[in-house]
């Protein structure tokens, strides 16, 4: 849980970020005193739909005020309900001839303030309902929590989302309330939380160990409904947490049928702190579990910042049956309008987690595996390498150079990977790293240096860095090594001496290079290693002073600022005299140095 925030102290912060969120959207208005974000064009001949609930939740709710959703949105102080004045004041600000519908979560102060205000409306002589959504099977029907009902996840805003289409084509207030809770009715949830989030200004709340999880979890940092110690893998934690959405033999979960063809939608709300990158793998996870061991393929998906909780590392799933919804005859929809009401367009924030799926109209999604394109094999060549331009030397002894090259980058990883993390992007090490579990494996599965062949062996490497090492490093060594392989074959045919071929053919190779980057020695980059290692070659044609060569290099990068590539951008003092090697550089050496330890 990270206590680091931009805005310190919650001072202020509310009024503040509502300010920002309404430049969004030049139509909005805000009304600053009772933190009421509202659309004064919203026509007073449909229902006006209004949620809210405590800040903290972003864009929850005022993000989802505009055309086919809500009409107003009110915010509460974070993760506090907001008063039945400001309830009152989000009612007046878009007056409706037809009612007025509030739809809130289900938590007693929003039940209380939201409830007293839905009174005190009627009691003013306007149509007025409240719809109180839960969805959350960590609630169990049995015991004392079954009082409360089930508490309200990120669901909520697809209730939204419907009723406000439905609205918008003129449903009255009836109808309305009649068709969320019909929608509500068909919703199971779940979150899950690696740890809890942090409030600015306050100390720091309960916080879960490096090992453990917990389930079943609210947004306002209420402790989950069990805690998995140690930490399950994705997939284990998936497995679990559609078992307690979707096992109907679980009497105190067993909340919603879903029969075999029923279409159903997918909702998954990041908290606010996990990385886009995890969420769609999360989502791909979920949704090959559903298909392989529920037989559910959602029609529609819908995933991202829905309803968050300020920086928790954390999600909430939601599946929704929306063949239940239809089937049931208070709803007054069928299937394919139901769909529609989910595809039509706003200008909200709905739109960043709805994609284009809207594109599909009503039509039926295609299986997944229509999207998810497998390339064909590619065919290698098998390359016939001419003896007359290749460098042959004892197959044991090429093997062992190769592999001590490979073990000792292994061996720096860590080391690489740290410098690199200071002083870059951190990817150096693990690129390296995966680069020479490769050549070794290709050592024992393809026998590479079986025959004794240099051309064999870096025709391999090419392959490796190709196919296994992005980055930049992965694109340098790439190129120099084309390049190393061609003029090898080139001036083995001229030159009677391995070393001479070498020290020719080194230069050759960096000279190509030099078309695609501009570094030079004294700019802290591999280039530091190699460069040298190949003048060295050049000039005396002996590995071991190019070897010599290359290890003072790389050992010369601790005393330089960066030039090039991104650790230019970091800052260093005028007063700091040794840095980490670069990364790149040292790597280079480690792997010559090995390689030449074997000979």
């Amino acid at each position: 849980m990270s206590d680091r925030h931009l805005f310190p102290s919650l001072s202020g912060l509310v009024p503040k970020s509502l300010r920002g969120l309404i430049t969004f959207s030049p139509r909005l208005r805000l009304d600053e005193a009772n933190k009421v974000v509202y659309d004064p064009s919203h026509p007073r001949s449909t229902v006006s739909i209004i949620s809210g609930g405590g800040s903290g939740h972003e864009p929850a709710w005022s993000g989802y005020v505009g055309t086919n959703m809500l009409a107003a949105a009110v915010q509460g102080d974070v993760f506090a309900s907001p008063s039945t004045r400001q309830v009152l004041a989000a009612v007046d600000a878009v007056p409706s001839d037809v009612g007025t519908l509030l739809v809130i979560t289900n938590y007693t102060g929003d039940r209380l303030h939201f409830g007293l205000a839905v009174e005190k409306t009627k009691a003013a002589g306007k149509a007025c309902r409240l719809l109180s959504c839960g969805d959350d099977v960590s609630i169990g029907k049995q015991g004392g929590r079954s009082l409360v009902g089930r508490r309200g996840l990120a669901a909520q805003i697809a209730v939204l989302k419907l009723l406000g289409a439905a609205a918008a084509k003129g449903a009255s207030l009836e109808e309305l309330h009649a068709f969320g809770t019909a929608i509500n009715a068909q919703i199971v949830s779940i979150a899950a939380t690696l740890d809890h989030c942090h409030v600015p200004g306050r100390p720091a709340e309960t916080t879960l160990g490096p090992n453990e999880l917990e389930i079943g979890t609210g947004p306002h940092n209420e402790p989950g409904y069990r805690k998995l110690s140690p930490a399950p893998s994705a997939a284990e934690l998936v497995r679990e947490l559609l078992r307690y959405c979707l096992d109907e033999t679980d009497p105190d979960r067993g909340y919603v049928h879903f029969g075999p063809g029923d279409e159903t939608a997918l909702v998954v709300s990041n908290f606010g702190g996990l990385s886009n990158l995890e969420l769609g793998a999360l989502v791909d996870e979920l949704l090959g579990q559903l298909k392989e061991d529920w037989k559910i393929e959602p029609q529609r998906v819908y995933a991202g910042h829905l309803e968050t909780s300020l920086n928790a590392p954390a999600f909430s799933i939601s599946v929704i049956n929306l063949s239940g919804i239809a089937a049931d005859p208070t709803s007054g929809y069928t299937l394919e309008q139901i769909k529609e009401f989910f595809d039509v367009r706003t200008d909200t924030a709905w739109e960043a987690v709805a994609g284009s799926q809207a594109e599909l109209g009503a039509r039926v999604r295609g299986p997944r595996s229509e999207q998810v394109v497998q390339a064909p094999p590619v065919v290698k060549e098998n390359k016939v390498i001419d003896e007359s331009r290749d460098i042959r030397v004892d197959p044991v002894l090429l093997e062992r150079m190769v592999r001590g090259a490979c073990e000792a980058l292994i061996a720096a990883e860590p080391d690489l990977t740290r410098w690199d993390a200071a002083m870059g992007d951190g990817d150096c090490g693990l690129t390296l790293e995966t680069g020479a579990r490769a050549v070794l494996e290709a050592l024992a599965t393809k026998g590479i240096a079986a025959r004794g062949s240099v051309v064999e062996v870096l025709t391999e490497l090419e392959e490796v860095l190709e196919t296994k090492m992005g980055g930049t490093l992965g694109g340098i060594m790439g190129i120099f090594f084309v390049a190393l392989r061609s003029a090898l074959e080139e001036n083995r045919s001229q030159s009677d001496s391995a070393a001479a071929c070498w020290a020719k053919s080194l230069p050759t190779a960096l000279t190509h290079l030099e078309q695609y980057t501009p570094a030079k020695v004294g700019h802290r980059t591999v280039m530091d290693t190699l460069i040298p290692f190949a003048e060295a070659m050049r000039d005396t044609q002996s590995f071991e002073k190019a070897v010599e060569a290359a290890v003072a290099g790389a050992e010369a990068t601790k005393k330089m600022k960066p030039r090039l590539g991104r650790a230019t951008y970091v800052g260093v003092s005028d007063g700091e005299t040794e840095l980490p090697p670069d990364p790149g550089a040292w790597g280079a050496m480690v792997a010559i140095k090995g390689l030449f330890a074997g000979m």
